[in-house]
């Protein structure tokens, strides 16, 4: 498995778009294998798969199969170190995608490198902590800038959710950098797409909702994942090289969140009926 991240993470840091494609692919694939299984079918229904689509039909694993899945231990192991840490590799890729401009190919890589840091973050969870850091959270609201095309503004508002999951340090990282007034600033614009508009509404839902404190003991940020912070502070509040200070118990409750989010939009007190009355995250709100 070192060697096939070796070989992805060489290709990552390419300047050519072509072997930049080909690291993200194995990552992929590699993430393929740990996630996913051939479907247990009697053999009749595998002819027919192998007819219909060319090869066996792979299914997702059960979390009671991946959390004793040899292959899925490895990789977290792994992920613990800065070395073959995925999820920081992958945001360093975007970052220096970020710097080329907006184009086809390029727009088509960073689809495809958002996509794998969500998958990264939810197959090894500590590594959301990176987005704690100003520099890493600013890659993501910089991706929600109306110029960026739908696609690429709705695929940075999952890997937000996913970044800001069960981590209140990140969200206090995502609203000092006025992080807020990004995503209702995007949702007010008019030429922003019905889609994208969805998707903002589904993420302040997501915001709205009680914070639960991390685990005690968790680290801010895992050992060697730290770098300096980001020079393009968007929170006027904050001196560069500000750190969040708060602890791991610092979270919000869903009134404190409607009054902060109500500076920039108006009804959220709709919103928070509704999520009451839905519970669209199977959580019930206060």
């Amino acid at each position: 498995m070192e060697a096939l991240l070796a070989h992805s993470f060489d290709y990552l840091s390419s300047y050519e778009p072509s072997k930049v494609r080909k690291g993200l692919r194995q990552v992929e694939g590699l993430l393929a294998q740990i996630c996913l299984s051939k479907s247990k079918q009697p053999v009749s229904d595998k002819r027919r798969s192998l007819l219909s689509f060319g090869g066996p039909q792979l299914v997702p694993k059960s979390l009671s199969e991946l959390k004793d899945d040899l292959a899925f231990r490895e990789f977290f192991k792994l992920q613990e170190g800065f070395q073959w840490n995925v999820g920081m590799r992958l945001v360093i890729c975007l970052e220096h995608l970020l710097g080329r401009g907006s184009n086809g190919t390029n727009d088509l890589l960073i689809l495809a490198t958002l996509d794998l840091i969500q998958g990264a973050l939810l197959l090894h969870p500590p590594s959301r902590t990176l987005f704690g850091r100003e520099i890493y959270m600013n890659l993501l609201l910089d991706l929600l800038d109306p110029i960026n095309c739908p696609a690429i503004q709705s695929a940075t508002l999952l890997t937000l959710v996913t970044a800001l999951l069960d981590h209140p340090a990140n969200t206090r990282t995502f609203e000092e950098l006025d992080g807020l007034l990004t995503v209702t600033s995007l949702f007010k614009q008019r030429a922003t797409s019905r889609e994208v508009k969805l998707k903002l509404v589904e993420f302040l839902y997501f915001y709205l909702m009680p914070e639960t404190p991390s685990r005690p003991g968790t680290p801010s940020t895992p050992p060697g994942l730290q770098r300096n912070p980001s020079k393009m502070s968007r929170s006027s509040h904050s001196p560069p090289g500000h750190r969040n200070s708060r602890g791991p118990r610092d979270t919000r409750t869903t009134d404190e969140k409607q009054a902060l989010l109500g500076r920039y939009l108006n009804n959220v007190e709709d919103l928070v009926e509704d999520l009451k009355e839905t519970a669209p995250f199977g959580a019930t709100v206060c």
